[in-house]
């Protein structure tokens, strides 16, 4: 898998976008239970809604969805929609990726 470190760079520098990825690194740890205001149940993955990530980090809706859109272009996070929630989850593959680009590479 090719990662774009420069993209990936830039959406880890900013302490709370490093903090949603460790936070999503553990949801039920995290998060409270998600998916309670969907109208059927649904397999999330690990997903967290974004109300819930927002909640956390203490920022506004559209700050916490700017962060996650960031993320999502650099590939770190995956996102699924259900009704009008739409889910985040780390992106496993791209940070393994990432890790084993720093160990050969750096």
């Amino acid at each position: 898998m090719n990662i774009d470190i420069i993209e990936v760079s830039k959406a880890l520098s900013n302490e709370t976008r490093v903090n949603i990825l460790k936070w999503l690194k553990d949801p039920e740890e995290n998060f409270p239970p998600q998916g309670g205001c969907l109208s059927e149940p649904v397999d999330l993955k690990g997903g967290v809604c974004v109300s819930s990530i927002g909640a956390k980090a203490k920022l506004s809706q559209s700050t916490v969805s700017n962060y996650l859109d960031m993320l999502q272009r650099a590939g770190l996070v995956l996102s699924e929609r259900h009704g009008k929630w739409t889910y985040y989850r780390r992106n496993e593959g791209t940070i393994q990726a990432l890790a084993e680009f720093i160990k050969g590479e750096l």
